[in-house]
């Protein structure tokens, strides 16, 4: 048996509260904004069924081995990491995949935040009826003049950012878990309170016919299936893994990362399902990219009876979704703190939190004062912005080397007694997660990797 190890930050009450925390780090603006659109772009019901099939044989098993590393160390990743390395005879060097999830869960905060913002300012100028019969060219002239303006950006990204560390300086207990206690189920009655909308718009079978007829899929299609199942679970950036230090040794991490994985998929389902029949019922494009949230719906919202209020419901369904991760992305590097340099949680979150803060202004600038100056690497990208680089750093090269390392310590690294230990699971269910966390994610990833930095 291994050491019994306890969390200094408590434990959740039960394993339904580590699922709605699990699932409110996974269910992000990427369930609500990104999905949809790469939907939209890559022919719809084919695009799901290959997506679902990359959750079951990619997301699940690593999402098992992030939580399964995390309870077993007890601790933030990067001292989880340590710990499990040197439990298990293995080189100390593995802390590196504790810090680099850490670090990336710091610098993702830093430019989700400022998105995040303009989530909250468009529950402000929908309500305040400033999309009321606008044109296209109207409602991108308001998201230009909203992210042209780095005082106003500025002063939306503070806000999220306060409300994120007030949650978080407030403990396990006391903050995380009364957070997602009541923001889960208010995330989800909003999702439903559109999609009940969406039937009533006389396109809701043409949303449907969309999202989930066949289609022809392409190899580019497969392998944005891939990429977006496994970013979609908020895996390989430490937040599932000290979410995972918090549960109870009694509660089954299968039955747990499986329940977290399908209500993460429903409510991508459910965005497309909310927003397609909006989207077809004011003729406007399913596929038009990431602007569909910011500037396409506006539109729609602006022009359908009842818009203000569906509107104003759907921009806070998106700052809820934005909220739920971030308190997720930033406690692996309170956590460190509070354990390693003896502080209270709320000196900690304050201090991640400013550095934090002030890391974002780099995004804030990239969409105004800094937009001229970009950054380019020879056979890798051109003329990206500091946002842009943040991005492709983080979501190409961060994440998919950290779910690749956990897969790859959890299948290789760590001893089939230790890994049995924790999982308890069914004879069947445990080979046939070892054998999809040994030789299908690891390749899947690499995969992943190797097309997002343009090798592929």
């Amino acid at each position: 048996m291994a050491e019994q190890r306890v969390s200094i930050h408590g434990q959740w009450t039960n394993r339904t509260v580590f699922i709605l925390a699990a699932t409110g780090s996974a269910v992000g603006l990427g369930n609500i904004w990104k999905f949809p659109y790469i939907t939209g772009e890559n022919g719809g019901g084919t695009f799901v069924l290959v997506y679902l099939m990359c959750i079951a044989l990619i997301g699940i098993p690593i999402m098992i081995a992030e939580i399964m590393l995390g309870r077993r160390g007890k601790q933030s990743p990067i001292n989880t990491m340590a710990t499990l390395a040197k439990g298990e005879g293995r080189n100390p060097a593995w802390v590196w995949l504790g810090w680099m999830g850490v670090v990336a869960g710091f610098l993702i905060l830093s430019y989700y935040s400022v998105i995040a913002g303009w989530a909250m300012s468009y529950i402000f100028r929908t309500g305040g009826g400033m999309f009321l019969g606008v044109t296209a060219d109207g409602a991108n002239s308001i998201f230009a003049e909203l992210v042209t303006d780095p005082e106003r950006l500025l002063a939306w990204h503070t806000i999220f950012m306060v409300m994120t560390m007030l949650v978080v300086g407030r403990g396990v207990k006391q903050g995380l878990e009364k957070a997602v206690t009541f923001l889960m189920p208010f995330l989800f009655g909003l999702l439903i309170l559109i999609v009940i909308y969406a039937m009533t718009t006389g396109y809701f079978t043409e949303g449907l016919e969309f999202l989930f007829s066949p289609g022809a899929i392409t190899g580019k299609a497969i392998l944005i299936a891939m990429g977006h199942a496994f970013f979609t679970l908020s895996l390989g950036m430490g937040a599932i893994m000290v979410y995972g230090s918090y549960l109870s040794d009694e509660y089954s991490i299968v039955q747990a990362s499986i329940i977290v994985a399908l209500a993460d998929t429903v409510v991508a389902l459910l965005a497309g399902m909310a927003i397609f029949p909006i989207v077809f019922a004011n003729d406007l494009q399913p596929g038009a990219g990431p602007g569909l949230i910011f500037q396409t719906l506006p539109i729609a919202f602006g022009h359908m009876q009842g818009g203000t209020l569906v509107g104003v419901v759907f921009f806070t369904l998106l700052l809820f979704a934005a909220w739920t991760s971030a308190i997720s992305l930033i406690e692996p590097a309170v956590a460190y703190l509070v354990e390693n340099r003896g502080v209270n949680r709320i000196y900690a979150a304050t201090w991640v939190g400013l550095l934090t803060w002030f890391a974002g202004l780099g995004t804030i600038f990239s969409f105004n004062i800094w937009k001229d100056n970009t950054i380019s690497i020879p056979f890798v990208f051109e003329n990206f912005t500091f946002f842009d680089t943040l991005d492709y750093l983080t979501a190409n090269v961060m994440l998919p080397l950290g779910g690749l390392f956990i897969a790859l310590f959890a299948g290789w690294i760590m001893r089939q007694e230790s890994t049995r230990e924790e999982l308890y699971t069914y004879p069947a269910i445990y080979k046939t997660w070892r054998f999809l966390t040994r030789y299908i994610a690891p390749v899947a990833v690499i995969v992943v990797f190797l097309k997002a930095v343009s090798l592929i």
